[in-house]
C-alpha cells in the first residue's frame, strides 16, 4: 500500500502523461495510416507494371511470377490500425512489403535488357510513378519510426510509464533497421538514352 500511495502521489505531483499519451497514440495513428496509403500506392502500380513488361519480355517468366506472387501475398494481409499493436502481426506485413520491394528491385533490373521496353512511353511513367512512390514510402515510414519512437519512450519513462501500466498501454513495434536499409534503396530508375537493338542477323 506504501509503494502504491508513494506511486499515486509522484503522478499526482509531475502529471501522470495521460494526456501525451493520447496525443502521441493519436500521431502514431496518423503516421501509419500514411504508410499504408503510400504502399497501397505502390500496390496499385504493380499490375500495369507487371503487364507492361510482360509485353515485351513474356520470356521473364520467373521475374514477373515473383512479382505477381509477392503483391498477392501483400494483399492478403489486413492491414488493420490495431495492427500497429500486435509486433507478430507486424513483423509479417513488414516481410510481405519488404518481399515485394525485392521482386521491384529485380524486375526494374531486367527491364534494363529489353530497350524497346525502356522507351515505351507507359513503361517510363510507370518507373517515374514507381520511383516516386518508394521515395514517399521512405519518408513516411521515418515519419512513423519517430512518432512510435516518442510514444515508446513515453511508455518507458518514469513516471508515465505507470500510467502506460495502469492503463496497459504497451510499447508499439516499429520498422527494423536491416528492413529501412532495404527499403530506403528505391528501384533504379534509368532515363537515360535506350540502347539500339541489336542487329538482326
Amino acid at each position: 500500500m506504501r509503494i502504491l500511495l508513494i506511486a499515486v502521489m509522484t503522478m499526482l505531483l509531475t502529471g501522470c502523461g495521460y494526456n501525451d499519451f493520447q496525443t502521441n497514440d493519436e500521431q502514431v495513428k496518423a503516421d501509419w495510416a500514411e504508410v499504408l496509403n503510400q504502399y497501397q500506392r505502390r500496390f496499385d502500380l504493380v499490375p500495369n507494371l507487371v503487364n507492361t513488361v510482360k509485353g515485351y519480355a513474356q520470356q521473364e517468366k520467373d521475374v514477373l511470377i515473383g512479382v505477381t506472387e509477392a503483391r498477392a501475398k501483400v494483399g492478403s494481409i489486413q492491414a488493420t490500425p490495431a495492427l500497429i499493436n500486435d509486433a507478430q502481426a507486424f513483423a509479417k506485413f513488414q516481410a510481405v512489403q519488404g518481399e515485394l520491394t525485392s521482386a521491384l528491385n529485380k524486375l526494374m533490373v531486367v527491364s534494363e535488357n529489353y530497350p524497346q521496353l525502356k522507351s515505351d512511353a507507359v513503361f517510363r511513367d510507370l518507373q517515374a510513378q514507381l520511383e516516386g512512390t518508394e521515395n514517399r514510402i521512405t519518408v513516411a515510414r521515418n515519419r512513423y519510426i519517430k512518432s512510435v519512437q516518442a510514444y515508446n519512450v513515453l511508455a518507458r519513462s518514469f513516471p508515465t510509464n505507470l500510467t502506460a501500466m495502469m492503463f496497459s498501454y504497451s510499447v508499439k513495434p516499429s520498422f527494423t533497421v536491416e528492413d529501412e536499409k532495404a527499403v530506403s534503396k528505391a528501384p533504379t530508375v534509368d532515363f537515360g538514352t535506350p540502347k539500339a537493338a541489336p542487329a538482326a542477323k
